[in-house]
């Protein structure tokens, strides 16, 4: 197999025949779109890069394609976005593309991008192939969703008295990796929905519809980075700020196995948890559930103050500690 033929692969895998959205898919030098009357285009774009994002020996290659798909599903979720269709750039070493294990690989991670992408009705309507100059895969996939034109969710709608709500459970991606990392295991996929939280997460899509749907959401954000890093981003762009309540941030079965300190890390700095977190008007009555997903409150906001903390952390003792945000962000060594 060389490049030619495992285009023609991907294209019979991703045919974008019937697909309302892609006029035109893969086998040109361009795709052709055509989104629905009345929306806008949202467009998202991430990296998944071998070493960094995943480990050959500890992600399974579907989990490897299925995170690929989550991690910009994820930012369509925030937004309120209906997905539309997909593109993926994908370098890989001469040896997965010229052996039959590494073309057994290449046909597992399709099958694990493939299965998240049916779930939400998406097809795969182009992209790149090349060599990778070194022995690590790159694969960087870009998401169109659509949204009613003016009424997608945005980072900066919260307003001082907002309540603030998380969907899920947090620290569960966090505590499953470190378990992988600690005992080198590669877990298979659960049967359960929300069972491996590190290897398939699980984006928030209908909640983030839901919350656009209804009205109910005045700003939202995904918690890929961690949530003391990802409220900081939403604090600062809605000119706010936020107390955090301790007692009320719902924990992962799998953080709940961790120690008390341990658990609250994981939760607050982990990341790849990929829940949606989201401002309300406290006058809102707000569901327990969306779309099937625990809606927990879990703090409120406040006017923005020179002399106030951006995130103050409510303790269960009553005491309040500055919470400053220490989850993901590339070349801060962490």
């Amino acid at each position: 197999m060389r490049e030619l033929a495992l285009i023609e692969q991907i294209r019979r895998d991703f045919g974008s025949a019937g697909s309302r959205a892609v006029a035109l898919g893969i086998g040109d030098d361009c795709a052709i779109l055509r989104p629905p009357a009345g929306t806008e285009v949202l467009v998202t774009t991430d990296f998944t890069l071998e070493g960094r994002h995943f480990r050959r020996d500890l992600h399974s290659p579907e989990s490897v394609g299925h995170r690929c798909l989550a991690r910009g599903l994820s930012d369509l979720a925030a937004m309120g976005a209906t997905p539309m269709t997909a593109f993926l750039s994908l370098a890989l070493p001469a040896d997965l593309v010229t052996t039959a294990k590494g073309r057994g690989w290449i046909a597992r991670f399709f099958r694990g991008l493939r299965s998240l992408a049916g779930r939400h009705d998406i097809t795969l309507a182009g992209g790149d192939t090349a060599q990778s100059p070194a022995d690590a895969i790159l694969a960087d996939i870009v998401l169109l969703g659509t949204a009613p034109r003016g009424r997608a969710l945005r980072r900066s709608g919260a307003k001082p008295g907002d309540a603030l709500y998380v969907t899920g459970a947090l620290g569960g991606a966090a505590a499953e990796l470190s378990s992988m990392l600690a005992h080198n295991v590669n877990p298979a996929k659960g049967s359960k929905a929300g069972e491996h939280p590190q290897t398939f997460p699980e984006p928030r899509v209908g909640v983030g519809q839901a919350l656009l749907r209804r009205k109910l959401a005045t700003a939202c954000i995904d918690i890929s980075d961690g949530i003391s890093t990802d409220l900081a981003h939403l604090c600062r762009s809605s000119g706010v700020t936020a107390e955090l309540e301790q007692a009320a941030i719902p924990l992962h079965p799998l953080a709940s196995k961790l120690s008390p300190a341990a658990a609250l890390s994981a939760a607050l700095h982990g990341g790849e948890d990929y829940e949606l977190l989201f401002a309300a008007p406290a006058s809102v009555r707000m569901p327990r559930q969306l779309s099937g997903v625990p809606i927990t409150r879990i703090g409120q906001f406040r006017h923005r103050q020179a002399t106030r903390p951006l995130i103050t952390l409510l303790e269960p003792d009553g005491s309040r500690a500055t919470l400053e945000p220490q989850g993901w962000e590339h070349f801060s060594g962490r």
